[in-house]
């Protein structure tokens, strides 16, 4: 999750409303994994995402016909920005999707936090903004977490893990070309493009192991395409609801929820090394949000004096 303004004076703040759609929030994302995890043992991750992408754009679409404004919604000036956006997020779903079926959940989402420091690393080179050596500092902390987690110095390195990481590099350079794209087009005019572009993706390279699905898999499917699309229909109502420093903390509890997830559905044990580094990964984080806020706090603050 990404430092969001935390300007009180311009947005009420309803911490219990916020609890409720993170509440909601939490629990797409951990049905998307159990689902994702069952889909990967007919499918590969090729497929699946294809699969995602065909019922995911159907669903936008049936959306868009059915709100104001119709399939006008999805005219676009920046096509390029959504090639952009879309191959990177590809990547990081790609890796999502397989580190879900290789390695440990909690394991996965200790891995997937160190998102917002990636955005800390690119965001200097694509957005323009500054780095300072406490940010410097924020993201040493941070990354430091990830090497407990992964364990680099053991003979054999996860492929999950591995694959993880490269997700989050992907989901932060999606998440700064999002942030671009929002100038001019609505989420939903994004949602289709990365449907509409990720399909052929995906398809491309799935037509070299295709198996046609069951009745059963494609209700798995449909589910995972339904929770990713609410999970972060959610997680954007909760940030609208509150500031990001009431938000963020109970994004944190993905990590506990997920350990619970796996050990319930899948029998899975999470290692002392995931919950340390987990821990320094999500405080790392917490400074960075806390960070964010006080900058652009200050910032209006001589913005409103200056005027």
């Amino acid at each position: 999750m990404t430092a969001i303004s935390n300007d009180t004076s311009t947005q009420t703040q309803h911490p219990l409303r916020a609890a409720g759609w993170m509440f909601g929030a939490l629990l797409s994302f951990s049905t998307l994994a159990v689902a994702a995890r069952n889909v990967s043992e007919e499918l590969d991750t090729f497929q699946l995402m294809f699969f995602r992408s065909v019922i995911m754009l159907a669903m936008v679409v049936s959306i868009g016909m059915l709100s104001p404004g119709g399939l006008g919604q999805f005219r676009t000036k920046n096509l390029k920005g959504h090639l952009a956006r879309n191959c990177a997020h590809f990547v990081g779903q790609f890796g999502w999707f397989f580190g879900v079926a290789a390695i440990p959940l909690a394991q996965v989402v200790a891995i997937e936090f160190t998102t917002p420091l990636w955005i800390g690393v690119f965001a200097p080179f694509l957005l323009g903004e500054r780095m300072t050596l406490v940010r410097g500092l924020v993201l040493v902390v941070g990354f430091s977490g990830v090497l407990v987690v992964v364990r680099p110095w053991e003979a054999e390195i996860q492929a999950g893990s591995v694959a993880v990481m490269v997700a989050a590099v992907g989901f932060a350079l999606s998440m700064i070309t999002t942030k671009r794209l929002t100038r001019s087009d609505s989420v939903l005019c994004i949602l289709f493009y990365m449907g509409l572009m990720q399909a052929p993706m995906g398809l491309l390279p799935a037509l070299w192991s295709w198996v046609m699905p069951g009745p059963e898999v494609w209700a798995w499917m449909v589910l995972i395409s339904t929770c990713g699309m609410s999970a972060h229909f959610c997680l954007a109502k909760a940030l609208s609801s509150a500031d990001a420093l009431v938000v963020a903390p109970m994004d944190y509890l993905r990590l506990p929820v997920f350990a619970l997830v796996g050990y319930v559905f899948f029998a899975e044990t999470v290692g002392i090394e995931v919950v340390l580094g987990g821990l320094v990964i999500l405080i790392s984080n917490w400074l960075n949000t806390w960070l964010e806020a006080r900058r652009t706090r200050r910032a209006r603050a001589a913005a409103a004096i200056s005027s």
